[in-house]
């Protein structure tokens, strides 16, 4: 398998590139690093603690829409009467809404809203409007004197002492928008807490397996730890500045973990290996660093840039959960580039301790692999194409997808805003819990009433609510005649918009939530273009290589598309549900298509970058695409398994959670590596390298004259 080097004119005689002189510094000043980290750590760390308690609850909306305009009005000119405003269903069997100890208990719920100034007007129930025909159901309406943020934190942190007016007689519950976001993050948090906690033990076991050394096992993890308290305290920092939502942490958490594994994996491995030729251990942190150093930086560069597409939708939640992902990649990355040289350079020889007996006859080109990627190379179109046509099977599903924001049925049937909701739905209907908010001139008033009133899918309009402020505005609410979550709910809100006078602007809880999906679904081809042409940039000024460049981005694409294949006959179709222990909503959660197509392509390209940099580096040293081909994958197959599968671990513990959004989110990401590192990186892209042969790294002269001179072999 011997070839004349065409590749560039002379082999790298350098002693190390800027990533190896930084590895090497690191390794000789250990004291200065780990005193740097260490004051970091403690300074974020401080305000790690209150991460859940301080970040924001709310922001799922769409920023400029019809609705979030009819909510500012709302609270501008009709004392806070918004779809963030809280409402606290009063209902007792035994007792009529006008009973002493009814009336008692509505004044007590007045008291703690008019002590707080988070809250503005208090509506008490209205006889024909909030009140319940057998009139033992009333809706007290607190207006919101403040962001939708703050109210979901109200009502976290008066939630308790609402309900607690609850007696053997009387039942109370906070309900409305902000007491579900509430509920929402409670449950969901609590659930991704215990997920977290379970994955870390089976994280480890995994990583002894794959290192043979509890020493060598134990450094990623400590690694991941430093970069989870980094971020913690940095979100909380961020948020004095901009509201940062909850979920942002949640997010961060999972992706610190995964991604922090990964890149130590990836190092400690390589590291290894350098010692066996390098008995000076600064030497081989140099080494490690200018070869997979530089994959490690491209592939962190690959995660944020895909990321960074999602800050284009106008979603508040959606931008900073991207944003809360960023920073913990920020985070890993600088830990992984600097405190882990230091570390390394450190206890040298020492990162083997602990080894289990087989650890001793490892080595960093695994036969396994090798052997495998031998087989690939005799045969590589009858594998090439079975990964294929598996693949091609798993996304033809993706195109009678479905997407919805999430219903009520996500809140666990316990939590105090879905009794509430469910409440309002027995005594005033079914869609009384997501009545749209209607704005309008007080000229247009009557028509507004008429019109409103003549839409199929209405069933009442309450009578105008003249400004509080004296401004020419009036408010009607239209209550309709299905659930909020109903698709029917879409058809009633366009005709509402299309109908009424001009001055009419429509919104509400529901609108919100129709106008959110609305603009996730029109910028996601806008950010699946700009992930795909950002990621193909960065893969192409790495590789210096088009083709292979093309192929690597294609194939990442392919294995997403099958993950929301499985998705949807997952959660859409309900196919395995009742051993997941869910009930399907018939729909993905509206917001999956946007961000996990970011997240699953930057992990997908993560693995691209680990086995194309791999292949790079042989390929530069011997010019020979066949023991690029071969051993690419022997060095890189071992690390890309072992980072796979503690992802999929990370990820599949998620699926043990009760509420469905953390469910989802594991199960379709842990699909989704799998998918990637078993039937992608493991046999569709090595095959397509070996197919393409010295095509794959060939690029024009210009091109290269273009491009910054980026080598992955060490000299």
């Amino acid at each position: 398998m011997s070839a004349t080097r065409t590749v560039s004119a002379d082999p790298p005689t350098r002693t190390g590139g800027i990533l190896a002189r930084l590895g090497r510094s690191m390794a000789e000043h250990t004291r200065l690093v780990l005193g740097v980290w260490l004051i970091a750590l403690v300074a974020l760390g401080a305000a790690a603690p209150s991460v859940f308690t301080s970040l924001a609850g709310a922001g799922w909306q769409a920023n400029g829409s019809e609705s979030v305009q009819v909510r500012e009005l709302a609270e501008q000119h009709f004392g806070g009467n918004s779809s963030a405003a809280v409402q606290v269903v009063v209902h007792s069997d035994s007792l009529p809404i006008t009973d002493p100890s009814m009336q008692q208990t509505l004044a007590a719920a007045t008291e703690i809203f008019s002590a707080d100034p988070r809250f503005g007007e208090v509506v008490t129930p209205q006889p024909g409007m909030t009140i319940s025909p057998d009139g033992h159901t009333g809706i007290m309406i607190a207006g919101a004197n403040a962001s939708t943020d703050e109210m979901v934190s109200a009502v976290d942190e008066l939630g308790k002492e609402l309900t607690a007016l609850s007696t053997d007689t009387i039942e109370v519950y906070p309900t409305g928008a902000s007491a579900l976001w509430s509920d929402f993050n409670k449950a969901n948090h609590e659930a991704m807490i215990k997920a977290e906690m379970m994955s870390w033990p089976v994280t480890l076991a995994i990583m002894v397996l794959a290192f043979g050394s509890l020493v060598a096992a134990g450094l990623p993890l400590l690694l991941t730890l430093a970069g989870l308290v980094a971020s913690a305290g940095g979100l909380v920092i961020l948020n004095e500045i901009t509201p940062i939502s909850v979920w942002a942490m949640n997010f961060a958490m999972m992706f610190a973990l995964a991604l922090g594994i990964d890149y130590a994996l990836f190092l400690v491995a390589r590291f290894r290996d350098a010692l066996r030729t390098n008995a000076d251990p600064r030497t081989a942190v140099a080494q490690t660093m200018d070869t997979a150093g530089k994959a490690v930086v491209l592939s962190g560069l690959t995660v944020l840039v895909s990321l960074s597409a999602v800050l284009i939708v106008p979603a508040p939640a959606v931008r900073t959960m991207a944003v809360g992902i960023m920073l913990a990649v920020i985070f890993v990355l600088a830990a992984t580039l600097t405190l882990l040289p230091a570390v390394l350079g450190r206890i040298g020889a020492k990162v083997n301790g602990g080894s289990l007996p087989y650890a001793k006859r490892q080595q960093h080109r695994s036969p396994m692999f090798a052997a495998w990627a031998s087989l690939l190379h005799k045969h590589p179109w009858p594998f090439g194409i079975g990964a294929f046509i598996v693949l091609i099977a798993l996304v033809v599903p993706v195109f009678g997808l479905k997407v919805a924001m999430p219903s009520i049925a996500v809140v666990p049937e316990d939590a105090p805003v879905r009794q509430g909701y469910e409440l309002v739905q027995q005594q005033f209907g079914d869609g009384a819990p997501g009545m749209l908010q209607i704005v309008t001139s007080a000229d247009d008033a009557a028509d507004t009433s008429r019109v409103a009133m003549s839409i199929d899918g209405v069933a009442m309009v309450t009578p105008a609510q003249e400004a509080a402020d004296g401004s020419d505005l009036v408010m009607l609410q239209a209550v309709p005649t299905v659930d909020p979550s109903d698709p029917a709910m879409d058809t009633i809100l366009a005709d509402l918009r299309s109908q009424l006078p001009e001055s009419a602007l429509v919104g509400g809880a529901p609108a919100e939530n129709l106008d959110l999906q609305q603009a996730l679904d029109d910028y996601l081809p806008i950010v699946v273009v700009v992930i795909l042409t950002l990621g193909f940039l960065l893969l192409l000024i790495a590789l210096q290589a088009p083709l292979i460049a093309l192929i690597g981005t294609l194939v990442s694409l392919l294995s997403t598309g099958a993950a929301f294949g499985i998705a949807k006959l997952i959660f859409q179709d309900g196919h395995g549900a009742g051993l997941l222990g869910f009930d399907p909503q018939g729909f993905l959660n509206g917001w999956g298509p946007v961000f996990f197509f970011a997240m699953i392509f930057a992990i997908a390209m993560d693995y691209t970058v680990f086995l194309l940099s791999s292949a790079k580096e042989h390929y530069e040293r011997t010019g020979d695409p066949a023991i690029a081909h071969i051993d690419g994958l022997a060095h890189s197959g071992r690390v890309i398994a072992a980072a796979a599968a503690v992802m999929v671990a990370v990820f599949f513990t998620f699926a043990l959670a009760d509420p469905l959004p953390p469910k989802e989110m594991g199960i379709i990401l842990g699909v989704a590596v799998l998918l990637d590192a078993v039937l992608v990186r493991l046999v569709l892209l090595p095959a397509l390298l070996r197919l393409t042969g010295r095509a794959a790294w060939w690029a024009p002269v210009w091109l290269r004259s273009v491009l910054p001179n980026i080598s992955f072999s060490h000299g």
